[in-house]
């Protein structure tokens, strides 16, 4: 959403925002995506298939004949039939610095590993998986308590800014091959990914309750049954709750759901 504004801010023509289809929300209510809702605040057109891949798609990118697509965090794999139609190529703005972290969860991957630092990558993409030609990267800092929502944000912000740069400039850039004996992968996570132990370590369970939030989340065994872990801290060689979650109930002080335990 972020690269949107700014892209619009900057003066370009926005033909078409291409975005994923409304999904049922709070009280299975149909909620459209927040790209479509700034989209539809800017006059913009939006486009929803359901899979990209369909060739419905590839034509209605073909009628706009764009000079430039962007791809920020869309969530499907574009076909080589989109990545072809536009005359200057499909430029994405990813959440790492290139080859470090391709796929899907970077940013919950580089809290994971400890990284102390991650960033924004503009490349050019090609069919394989945050494998293309790098035109820019910013590297950010990783702050001890960032959990994936708030470093996240952080990203986007710097990626809007990046990308309107690189777009600006885009004349004058020569595409960098990565180094693809460096590319570590960043998978989608799984529930199985949230269930932690007590055994893992205070700074082990540190790095996965910020790095899995919202999804899949984080959970430890107490004498209550396993409780989600929305926010803790590290004393000294333990691990502290500060903040969890029963099922089905609201986020409450771990003191006041827990006791001492």
């Amino acid at each position: 959403m972020p690269s949107l504004r700014a892209l619009h801010s900057a003066g370009h023509e926005i033909a078409l925002v291409i975005t994923q289809p409304d999904r049922p929300g709070h009280r299975m209510k149909m909620t459209p995506p927040p790209v479509k809702v700034a989209a539809v605040e800017l006059g913009l057109d939006v486009y929803q298939p359901d899979r990209i891949r369909e060739a419905s798609a590839a034509e209605r990118v073909r009628l706009l004949a764009p000079d430039l697509m962007v791809v920020v965090a869309y969530g499907q794999i574009i076909p080589p039939a989109i990545l072809e139609i536009p005359r200057r190529g499909v430029l994405n703005v990813h959440a790492s610095l290139l080859p470090r972290w391709r796929g899907a969860s970077p940013v919950a991957h580089a809290i994971l590993a400890g990284d102390g630092e991650t960033g924004v990558t503009i490349m050019k993409m090609d069919e394989q998986l945050d494998h293309g030609p790098v035109l820019a990267s910013r590297a950010i800092p990783i702050h001890p308590g960032d959990d994936t929502p708030a470093l996240t944000e952080r990203l986007a912000e710097a990626g809007a800014e990046l990308l309107a740069e690189t777009i600006a400039r885009l004349d004058d850039l020569q595409a960098a091959e990565q180094d693809h004996a460096k590319a570590t992968l960043a998978p989608r996570l799984t529930r199985q990914d949230g269930a932690l132990e007590w055994e893992m370590g205070a700074d082990e369970i540190d790095r996965r309750v910020r790095a899995l939030r919202p999804w899949p989340g984080a959970t430890l065994p107490t004498k209550r049954g396993r409780v989600k872990v929305l926010k803790g801290h590290v004393d000294g060689s333990r691990y502290v709750p500060d903040l969890v979650q029963l099922p089905g109930k609201r986020p409450a002080p771990a003191r006041q759901v827990l006791g001492d335990a």
